[in-house]
């Protein structure tokens, strides 16, 4: 259907309905950015605010249409011509991909082109001026003549600017479409997902934006990110790689099913000891089918240490804080879609804990993540407190929902003593709960080694000094 061309021409470029309009309004009263980009624009270009809505409306439509040129008012030819522009690039169907039906989405693709819209008003504005010349004698759409010559002079104006206008729209929209990816990736890294965004406020989803974008959870993204990507393909692996359906680990002396990290420890000399009187008592980790795994499963555990040397940064600037709750975050991953309860626990000195938990049937939720991984203790290193806690958490959960079989990971970077009577207390929780302990020590291998009290505590412990390889953790999520 074509829309009846009002006197003088239309006003806007892309057809829209009320509701489009209504959304355009709406985000506009709630972004500020989009108030002071057309307020600065509008200075120096009258009709910029119209530019600006039907750039928003381009990418926010699922199927843009643009009016015929000749349906134009003159003095929006400028406008229609950059907006063309905009939406004949090439990137421009990227950026709808993400854009099409997310109004923050849409304004933001609007902003990142702000730079590059200002640039193409000015190289029209000879172009503007002349068409604002020639509408002065087109007063009607009936009177074909004057607006006839009306468009014939704009036209020939923008003819000189079109070069330079269809470089800059190329260029902006792939900027553009550049950083609405950027956002949703950083997004999607912190486990935020499409339905959440859109149930969120316009100005709520712009303050987490910016949160997400600045400091150092802006660092983290990439390795949150690979350490998803890597323990999805551990989960997809412990299934079709093995024999039967693997589905965790177990205790006993079944030399045929003895999990990679244990068989390693048969290659480094002081730790074959600690293997053979593994064996003895069958407490070797052996990999576990579906036909031996209980019915209940307790709660996944990460106590991670934030000590002061927690913040250091090994060779590839990552910190081991960063590592270790990169790490903690895809254990959160791997919790949820087993159904258990996640809990993340923040330690460092013997009175330093935070505690963060969130039940397998209830959502994660951004703001709790986010806390978790933006916690920083300080101090010194203690692991009594949290590990107490985790057990105390385990024995709550057992005694409320005859939930045993928990898992602990205990990641640090430091070596510290416990008494002998907080270890008989620990092993007689152990015993009664049946849970698992998995230790991870993050760029000091002395806590990994022969003898520390890391080895003594753990069923299972792996050091990892290369903080840029998530895949030294990957047995985890293969065996969790």
């Amino acid at each position: 259907m074509v829309d009846d061309v009002p006197a003088g021409g239309h006003t806007a470029a892309v057809v829209a309905d009320r509701f489009d309009r209504l959304t355009w309004r709406d985000t506009y009263r709630q972004s500020a950015g989009l108030r002071e980009l057309v307020e600065e624009l509008t200075e120096r270009h009258e009709h910029a605010g119209d530019l600006l809505t039907d750039a928003f409306l381009a990418a926010y439509q699922v199927r843009p249409r643009l009016r015929e040129h000749g349906e134009m008012a003159p003095s929006r030819l400028v406008n229609h011509r950059i907006v063309a522009a905009l939406t004949e690039s090439p990137d421009f169907a990227e950026l709808r991909r993400e854009t099409a039906g997310d109004p923050y989405a849409a304004a933001m693709a609007v902003l990142a082109q702000a730079a590059a819209l200002r640039r193409m008003l000015e190289r029209s504005r000879d172009a503007q001026e002349e068409a604002e010349r020639a509408a002065g004698g087109a007063t009607t759409v009936a009177d074909v003549a004057d607006v006839t010559g009306a468009h014939r002079r704009a036209a020939l104006a923008l003819a000189a600017a079109a070069p330079g206008i269809g470089a800059e729209a190329r260029n902006a929209a792939a900027r553009a479409a550049a950083a609405v990816r950027e956002e949703a990736a950083l997004m999607r890294a912190w486990g935020v997902g499409p339905a959440e965004l859109e149930r969120m406020p316009f100005d709520q989803r712009a303050r987490l934006a910016e949160r997400l974008r600045t400091g150092r959870l802006a660092r983290w993204a990439e390795l949150i990110g690979r350490f998803r990507q890597m323990a999805d393909g551990e989960r997809a692996r412990r299934v079709e790689n093995a024999t039967g359906e693997l589905v965790g680990v177990t205790l006993g002396d079944d030399l045929a099913r003895v999990i990679p990290a244990e068989l390693a420890n048969l290659g480094l000399p002081k730790l074959r000891a600690v293997f053979a009187a593994r064996y003895a008592a069958g407490e070797l980790m052996l990999y576990e089918s579906q036909g031996e795994r209980a019915t209940g499963r307790g709660a996944v555990i990460a106590c991670v240490d934030t000590s002061h040397s927690m913040y250091e940064a090994g060779p590839g600037g990552v910190t081991r804080e960063a590592w270790a709750k990169a790490c903690a975050l895809a254990l959160l991953d791997q919790a949820r879609r087993a159904r258990r309860e996640f809990v993340g626990v923040l330690f460092s000195s013997a009175d330093r804990i935070r505690i963060f938990r969130f039940p397998a049937d209830q959502p994660a939720g951004v703001a709790p993540v986010l806390d978790f991984a933006e916690t920083f203790l300080g101090g010194g290193t203690s692991y009594q407190t949290p590990l107490s806690a985790a057990a105390e958490l385990l024995a709550e959960e057992f005694e409320d929902a005859a939930r045993a079989r928990g898992d602990i990971v205990l990641i640090t970077d430091d070596e510290c003593d416990v008494t002998e009577e907080w270890t008989r207390g620990w092993h007689e929780a152990k015993r009664r709960l049946g849970f698992r302990l998995f230790g991870v020590a993050v760029g000091a291998p002395r806590a990994a080694g022969a003898g520390s009290v890391l080895e003594a505590l753990c069923d299972n412990l792996r050091s990892v000094e290369d903080l840029t390889d998530v895949h030294a953790a990957a047995d985890l999520f293969r065996v969790i």
